[in-house]
């Protein structure tokens, strides 16, 4: 095994951090937004509206910096939209443990902190994966088939071949 790792495993590496950097502002965001807004529009509510804010917030930083100049041939509001629908399977992960928590530790609904924390750890890799696959590439699939391979690591595939015998 090499001392370094090659250069695209250094690079991804780097993405993942500052991808985690960014994901523990997106947690301050969350939580002062959970926080915030619980004593006007209850946990439940002010969870699921934190999450958005969070989830804008990180993807605009993680287009500035973690991914910069990635995937800017297309439209930010494009952008955006595809980041909320790849980070659909993190929310699920990460929003499922919030209210897991909330619904089996009553210490979670007195301090909502603690699920929360719980959530962003829970849908992290899952959030990294699809936002690095789906949302900051270097160009746009060029077909369905070509997205479903980028999204689960299959080799791109000669589709101009039939493989008939």
């Amino acid at each position: 095994m090499p001392a370094t790792p090659p250069a695209t495993q250094q690079h991804s590496l780097l993405s993942f951090v500052k991808f985690g950097i960014i994901g523990s502002l997106g947690f301050v965001w969350d939580t002062a937004t959970t926080y915030g807004l619980r004593p006007i529009i209850g946990l439940t509510a002010a969870t699921l509206v934190s999450y958005f804010v969070a989830a804008t917030l990180n993807w605009i930083l993680n287009r500035l910096w973690t991914f910069r100049g990635m995937g800017a041939h297309e439209h930010p509001i494009l952008q955006w939209l595809r980041f909320l629908s790849a980070n659909s399977v993190g929310f699920m992960l990460n929003r499922g443990t919030v209210y897991t928590l909330f619904y089996a530790f009553p210490l979670c609904i007195h301090h909502p902190i603690l699920a929360l924390a719980a959530g962003s750890f829970a849908g992290l890799l899952a959030n990294f994966n699809l936002t690095q696959k789906l949302v900051f590439r270097a160009r746009p699939p060029s077909s369905p088939l070509e997205l479903v391979e980028m999204t689960v690591d299959f080799p791109p595939t000669d589709h101009t071949h039939n493989t008939k015998p």
